[in-house]
């Protein structure tokens, strides 16, 4: 290893162990306040309503079903019963979200969500979606915690808002296990090496998710949308990531990233998500597959990577999604954020790249 290259190591390693783990540390101290307050918020609803059951479960020291955004945004979704009765269509016609159908032959009373199918026999996101919104209003309204929590009013998705900076979305969802959708069905292309076979069987085993939220079409610039997109059910492929984020030091990577983030590119009205990082990390994989690529002497180099290719995004004004390449994850975006956003990390990865030591300072 060059001296250079082992000073960069020794500095991103000394950042990771003073910055990036008390982050993590405090992050896991807010879930726990979060996880306490819509525990039971959830189980109101599920007294009033009982098809809207909770599945914020802990298991080996997790939570499942929340999921960290930012240190002040959080997800927690919301798994449901009974899609039996209803077959998955991914045709293509809204990127990245596909439409549950009654199955041919089933009549509506045979489904457990009756109300919420559409006269052509589709089950309605915003439907289900406005009814829990109803429910969780209600439920906070009961709650103890009435003081602490408000409903956000601008926006048809569940979003709890926290001692006013904390925001919690709470997000209705099917599972999908077992199936893959079309629209991902050139993933993995067939010159990549990773992720291996055996990974790739896993992750499409695993499946994904459908969730009941703003359609990626149906924000920013174009938030009116069809009544067909707000039908419409999201794709989401979270656990798909999680398992391909897991190997080597990627792990580690994205947390420096995540921590880059929240320190020098979360300024007002930026455009840059930890989505946004932990989806460049997935491409930086497929540029260097190898294990021995994704050492921890190698993090800052792949960390560099990760910025550039980042840079040239923001200036081409699109970054596809990993498994859904026609959704552009930067479509809601401002020019202008993006233009700043690009200047902005084109500094921090000059810096990175000119200064060995300049983790000392970041």
């Amino acid at each position: 290893m060059l001296e250079s290259q082992a000073t960069l190591a020794f500095h991103v390693n000394k950042f990771y162990n003073e910055q990036t783990v008390p982050r993590k540390m405090g992050v896991t101290q807010t879930v726990r306040e979060v996880a306490k307050i819509v525990s039971c918020v959830l189980k109101e609803v599920e007294i009033q309503e009982p098809r809207f059951i909770s599945s914020l479960n802990e298991a080996d020291g997790r939570l499942e079903g929340l999921r960290v955004n930012s240190p002040t945004e959080f997800e927690v979704v919301l798994f449901l019963n009974q899609m039996g009765v209803f077959n998955f269509v991914d045709d293509g016609s809204i990127p990245g979200c596909a439409v549950l159908k009654l199955s041919d032959g089933r009549k509506r009373s045979m489904s457990l969500w009756v109300e919420f199918i559409t006269a052509s026999g589709y089950l309605s996101a915003r439907k289900v979606r406005s009814r829990f919104q109803t429910l969780v209003a209600q439920a906070i309204e009961k709650s103890h915690y009435r003081d602490l929590v408000k409903l956000a009013q601008d926006t048809t998705e569940v979003r709890m808002i926290m001692r006013d900076n904390i925001s919690v979305r709470v997000t209705p969802a099917f599972k999908c296990g077992g199936i893959w959708p079309r629209s991902a069905a050139h993933w993995p292309e067939p010159r990549s090496t990773w992720p291996s076979p055996s990974r790739v069987a896993e992750v499409k085993a695993e499946g994904f998710n459908l969730l009941s939220k703003d359609t990626p079409t149906g924000t920013g610039k174009n938030r009116l949308c069809s009544t067909a997109e707000s039908d419409a059910w999201v794709m989401s492929f979270a656990n798909a990531e999680d398992r391909l984020v897991g190997g080597g030091s990627r792990r580690k990577s994205l947390s420096i990233l995540k921590t880059l983030r929240d320190r020098h590119l979360d300024f007002t009205g930026s455009p840059l998500s930890n989505y946004h990082m932990k989806t460049l990390l997935l491409y930086e994989s497929e540029k260097h597959p190898r294990d021995e690529e994704w050492t921890n002497e190698c993090v800052g180099d792949r960390i560099q990577g990760i910025l550039l290719q980042l840079v040239s995004c923001l200036r081409c004004r699109r970054l596809p999604h990993y498994f859904l390449p026609g959704v552009d994850l930067f479509a809601s975006c401002t020019p202008g954020s993006l233009d700043m956003a690009a200047r902005q990390v084109w500094c921090l990865a000059r810096e990175i790249i000119t200064n060995s030591k300049s983790f000392d300072h970041l």
